[in-house]
């Protein structure tokens, strides 16, 4: 499944939402709206909070399912929490 870019594809830069459009009836909601912190992550981040979550939170089966170790998956768990918080002071 495709996932929803959050950079530019041409300078890098941050990508916005600007309407969002009911399936059913074609209402259009128009401005300028940041995407949420976790979709901003890089794909491969939001791949892995993806499988954190379908882990029920399970750092031990996280490391196991990825085949490294306990410390690395805490590791990562822990610079992608850092990006959310500097995400959500912004």
């Amino acid at each position: 499944m495709k996932r929803t870019p959050s950079k530019c594809p041409s300078c890098d830069s941050e990508l916005a939402v600007t309407e969002l459009r009911c399936l059913d009836c074609q209402t259009a909601v128009s401005g300028h709206y940041r995407l949420p912190p976790l979709l901003r992550l890089d794909p491969s981040d939001q791949e892995f909070v993806e499988a954190f979550v379908l882990s029920s939170g399970s750092l031990k089966a996280m490391a196991g399912q990825l085949g490294v170790s306990y410390p690395t998956v805490r590791n990562r768990l822990n610079d992608i929490i850092e990006q959310i918080r500097k995400e959500s002071e912004t």
